[in-house]
């Protein structure tokens, strides 16, 4: 199983409808088959995401997150790992928002 504690990542890219900006860095923290991340950029005041790790190490997660403006965003992410030439994770995410006009869309995050 790939181990996800103390391992940060920055976004590579995502769709137009994603909500996270480049100055973004996720530091996860895991614990058994448990993950978690606190997260701030320009874009995001805070948010936070919970999920679980399966044996191929793919993560299952929710999370949530509050805009400038103050509005509460919510979603769903699938993360299914690619290990890097240099062994570095890379992260392809499938996401949907649970929250606005729930939309889905993809992201790509590589280990910093």
């Amino acid at each position: 199983m790939i181990h996800y504690h103390n391992k940060k990542f920055k976004l590579v890219r995502t769709t137009t409808n994603g909500a996270v900006s480049g100055d973004i860095l996720f530091h996860y923290q895991q614990q058994g088959r448990l993950l978690w991340c606190s997260y701030r950029s320009e874009s995001i005041l805070m948010g936070h995401l919970l999920g679980t790790v399966d044996e191929a190490g793919t993560i299952t997660m929710s999370y949530h997150q509050v805009d400038p403006s103050g509005e509460i965003m919510t979603g769903t992410c699938r993360s299914t790992p690619e290990i890097l030439a240099n062994g570095k994770i890379r992260l392809h995410e499938k996401w949907q928002w649970t929250s606005g006009d729930e939309s889905s869309g993809a992201s790509v995050l590589e280990e910093y």
